[in-house]
């Protein structure tokens, strides 16, 4: 790798697990921490954080850029009640196609992507968050490849930050990572190379700062880029050993700078430096007594990082790590019953809610991974679980958004038939819920939602 791409880059740091999220200076995409002492730079980014929050109604974020939004947690404020009808959407849009990504948020821009019925015609569409109206669209002809039953040839979600929306395509032609403006203006496009998976493609990227980071783990040269948010050039390259991986990644900020941490069945739990690829630590935490896959994305919550592993119908696992200094890392805790193949963890004030693909709801310590309670709700999952304030939502592959009560009683408030088959993650900015069936967006308003542009 030549020097120009190893080069070190000036990036926003995190302090342990002080996140900030930056709804108020959106040119400034991201995470930033207010270390330890405070600087008086960080004194004053901090109050005109506080000051510009008081413009909004209290905690609800703006935006919502990427794959289960602020850094993959799944957290986010709205306060809908636990059953609804159609009559209280705000709007209600008909895509021209179908798929299973989950809809991204900037500004008053909605993305979410579909194909046509052969798979063969990728599109992203940019809506109005306020109407739902189709402001652009922009398709991409590529060959549909094998693709499983559950899959979709639209299944990965757009991410974006002040610049644009970042989207990618994948099969064995191709994996093109292509970068428009919030205009639909054509900024770059990076082809990363075949993309070979018996299951079909389901990569979605993210991105913090000057990076575009985008997992390519396949049948094939399996590696990790980071490409230049501007431009599309490569800034780093890490050559990976891994089959599929379908998690998306996320970003840490303990154990020594900034990581961005990615799972695998064949290299468990890892930690990347963000400013070169370089290996920060890793921890081979998976069972290796049968093969497994990562499709479940990691998450990060007081100081731990956690994983999701695993095979239809053998075992899944949810592993948490605690990354130290000097590249260290101590397996914390692991739960193997009743874990998610599909769906990512939720962690809402020291408690980890697991919804498994079937229907049942496992509520545990964080801290031991002791359990807390565990029901069932009923239903297949393969779209992941939010939080709205004091409350959860998941919705089901055929199409029931339900709501549970967070906290350490099981409560569930109620269950809406929302009119079609889903697989996609619902997005909560804005004090709106924005749900995506196979072939429809709409918005739910909260009691708080912001005022509509």
């Amino acid at each position: 790798m030549d020097s120009g791409t190893r080069r070190r880059l000036a990036l926003p740091a995190l302090a342990g697990d002080r996140l900030i999220q930056e709804r108020t200076m959106p040119h400034l995409a991201g995470w930033r921490a207010c270390a330890e002492p405070c600087t008086a730079g960080g004194r004053l980014w901090l109050l005109l954080s506080m000051v510009a929050a008081l413009a909004c109604p209290a905690g609800v974020a703006e935006e919502w850029s990427r794959f289960r939004g602020p850094n993959g947690s799944g957290a986010g404020r709205a306060e809908i009640p636990g059953r609804w009808t159609d009559a209280d959407y705000t709007w209600r849009t008909t895509l021209a196609g179908t798929g299973h990504s989950s809809p991204v948020l900037w500004g008053d821009r909605l993305y979410v992507t579909y194909a046509d019925a052969a798979g063969e015609v990728r599109t992203l569409a940019a809506l109005a968050a306020a109407s739902g109206e189709v402001v652009w669209q922009r398709s991409v002809p590529l060959s549909a490849g094998p693709m499983h039953k559950l899959n979709s040839a639209a299944s990965s979600t757009p991410a974006c930050d002040a610049q644009g929306v970042y989207v990618c395509h994948g099969s064995p032609e191709a994996h093109l990572v292509i970068a428009y403006s919030h205009e639909g203006q054509l900024r770059w496009r990076r082809d990363l190379g075949s993309y070979t998976a018996g299951h079909g493609f389901g990569v979605s990227p993210i991105v913090h700062g000057e990076l575009v980071l985008v997992s390519h783990e396949h049948q094939g040269a399996s590696a990790v880029f980071a490409l230049d948010a501007a431009s599309g050039q490569v800034r780093w390259q890490h050559e990976r050993p891994s089959e599929v991986v379908y998690a998306t990644g996320c970003l840490f900020g303990g154990g020594g700078g900034l990581q961005l941490v990615l799972t695998s069945y064949e290299r468990g739990i890892t930690g990347l430096d963000l400013t070169d690829g370089s290996l920060a630590w890793q921890l081979d935490v998976f069972d290796k007594g049968h093969v497994e896959t990562s499709i479940g994305s990691p998450i990060t919550a007081d100081g731990l990082v956690l994983g999701v592993c695993g095979w239809l119908g053998v075992r899944q696992e949810v592993v948490a790590v605690r990354p130290l200094a000097g590249g260290k890392v101590e397996r914390v805790w692991t739960i193997d019953r009743g874990a998610p193949l599909c769906t990512t963890p939720l962690v809402q004030q020291g408690l980890v809610y697991l919804w498994s693909d079937d229907g049942i709801v496992c509520c545990a310590e964080l801290a031991s991974g002791a359990e807390v309670w565990r029901r069932r709700v009923g239903g297949t999952y393969y779209g992941s679980p939010v939080s709205l304030g004091d409350r959860l939502l998941c919705v089901s592959a055929d199409g029931k958004a339900v709501v549970l009560a967070a906290g350490r009683e099981f409560r569930l408030l109620g269950r809406t038939d929302l009119g079609e088959a889903s697989h996609s993650t619902p997005a909560v900015a804005q004090g709106a819920v924005f749900f995506r069936t196979l072939s429809q967006v709409m918005r739910l308003d909260g009691a708080e939602a912001a005022p509509q542009r």
